[in-house]
């Protein structure tokens, strides 16, 4: 496969589990194509395989059957090294539960993903600290996790996500832990940096706030892919919406 338009290809992946003796198929066969620099996201109730599809297209679980691309290239033929360099340095990672370390402050945490790429001490700081900038907590960079708010520490995840300028951030269930107004923030404030950095996001989430700033939608029920929208072509209203999922 030499075309590189998508930053993300995914040819017949089928995800199957194996447990108690029963097959547990979590992906039935889905085909995706997602471009640069576009805001997707991934919509489905729980146990519909979107959070499975979000580790498969981050190289964090392997496909039982299928394919996945990222720029072009088969991440199934990439060698551990190679992996971990895509993962350290394409990818940036923003989970539901935050995974900030507790012992460190804002700006640690932050700096982590630097440490691993070896980027000098001096420098990383620096960007740590005009990320955290950026996301609204230039005052509370020495504050660590549990002196922050659910929203901040989300924040937080967000600057860590982008600490070695990934052509894609994967958000599993961004708002899922935040209350209504909170998650409004993060989801604008995605799209900002979005738009800002030309960066891919891709978002697994049932949030239906995030219908508003995605340029598509992806529907997943039962590991498949129901339909995919642009955002322009969707009319429904909210209770509509929450039927569908």
């Amino acid at each position: 496969m030499t075309e590189t338009y998508y930053v993300v290809e995914t040819e017949d992946l089928h995800k199957y589990y194996f447990l108690k003796g029963e097959t547990v198929k979590a992906l039935k066969g889905i085909n995706l194509k997602i471009k640069y620099g576009e805001y997707l996201a991934i919509l489905g109730p729980s146990g519909s395989g979107k959070t499975t599809l979000f580790n498969m297209i981050g190289g964090l679980d392997n496909p039982t059957k299928g394919k996945v691309y990222l720029d072009g290239r088969d991440i199934s033929k990439m060698t551990a090294k190679q992996l971990a360099w895509v993962r350290c340095h394409k990818i940036g990672y923003i989970f539901q539960t935050f995974n900030l370390i507790p012992v460190l402050t804002a700006l640690d945490n932050v700096t982590v993903p630097m440490i691993f790429a070896g980027v000098p001490r001096g420098q990383r700081e620096e960007k740590a600290k005009k990320l955290l900038e950026r996301v609204g907590l230039g005052d509370r960079l020495h504050h660590r996790p549990t002196e922050l708010s659910g929203g901040q520490q989300q924040r937080v995840a967000i600057a860590r996500a982008l600490a070695n300028d990934p052509a894609i951030v994967l958000a599993d269930e961004p708002t899922g832990n935040l209350d209504l107004n909170t998650g409004l923030k993060i989801v604008h404030l995605l799209k900002e940096l979005n738009q800002e950095r030309e960066v891919t996001v891709i978002v697994a989430t049932h949030d239906l706030k995030m219908i508003d700033v995605s340029d598509r939608i992806v529907w997943i029920r039962d590991g498949t892919v129901e339909r995919i929208e642009e955002r322009a072509a969707i009319e429904l209203g909210e209770e509509e919406l929450e039927l569908e999922l």
